[in-house]
């Protein structure tokens, strides 16, 4: 179950693919991804020395976080995957021009995990196309579902 989830990511970019990444943070992130409070709506994902890193992802400090440490919440955060798959994720979108957006932070097995997307940004009729598409979905199930009101 996603804990934060990006649904602007669907929006704007054509995902194709999924993976699992881990996450390197401190006590009082995970805590408050915990409670909830963290967004991974603005973030991105960038490649430096053959490391993914989170970009731009908003993890706030609780109130009862440590008095010893200076929460910086918008922080760049290391991701953690296996080598080979790293390797592959960058020559995809170093050639084919595809790019990684985080689309939600849960947890397994009491660590954060990050859902990676490697997708393609949609042109703007594309996201025309998609939000039609979504209206007359709703507007058959309305239809359906006052016609089988009816017949009772």
């Amino acid at each position: 179950m996603a804990q934060i989830q990006n649904r602007k990511a669907w929006f704007d970019y054509q995902i194709e693919e999924k993976f699992e990444a881990g996450l390197v943070l401190q006590g009082w992130e995970v805590k408050s991804i915990r409670e909830g409070a963290a967004s991974i709506k603005e973030s991105h994902i960038f490649v430096r020395d053959g490391e993914l890193f989170l970009l731009n992802a908003n993890i706030s400090p609780l109130k009862t976080a440590s008095t010893h440490e200076r929460p910086d919440p918008t922080r760049t955060r290391k991701l953690l995957m296996h080598k080979k798959e790293i390797m592959r994720l960058i020559g995809r979108v170093e050639q084919a021009g595809y790019t990684l957006i985080p689309l939600d932070m849960h947890f397994k097995s009491g660590k954060v995990k990050v859902e990676i997307g490697l997708g393609k940004g949609k042109r703007l009729y594309e996201k025309r196309q998609d939000e039609s598409k979504k209206e007359w979905k709703r507007q058959q199930e309305r239809l359906m579902k006052n016609k089988s009101t009816r017949r009772r």
